[in-house]
């Protein structure tokens, strides 16, 4: 067993693949649902799995997202040289990057332009 992908459900695709790209994923292909949809596969250069998903429904403009869902997370190399970056393209952080416990990595994260949270952790 492994883990394939998991899945956004997203309201204007070009502004959530530029988000994605500026996080550092690549876009891999699309996949028209019948004339309903839709899906849009990213992934980590490099790795083959897994992928986000992101799924467009035609005339669907907003989504809630809930309060059981939390994130995804995906490693940086260097924090302060990551979020100089998506400062640039217009990301900001929700705060300014923070450790759990002394000694831990650096976490921070962003939301993508439908509100989903994207954690970013420094590797150690």
């Amino acid at each position: 067993m492994e883990l394939i992908h998991t899945c956004y459900r997203i309201t204007a695709p070009d502004r959530s693949v530029a988000f994605y790209e500026a996080l550092g994923f690549e876009k891999r292909r699309e996949l028209p649902i019948r004339n309903e949809a839709i899906n849009i596969f990213l992934g980590i250069p490099g790795k083959e799995l897994p992928e986000l998903e992101l799924t467009y429904n035609f005339g669907v403009d907003s989504y809630e997202l809930g309060t059981a869902y939390g994130h995804i997370a995906v490693t940086v190399d260097d924090m302060a040289g990551t979020l100089a970056e998506l400062w640039d393209k217009g990301i900001e952080p929700e705060k300014p990057p923070y450790s759990v416990r002394e000694g831990g990595s650096l976490l921070c994260f962003v939301r993508d332009p439908d509100g989903y949270r994207v954690e970013l952790i420094e590797r150690a």
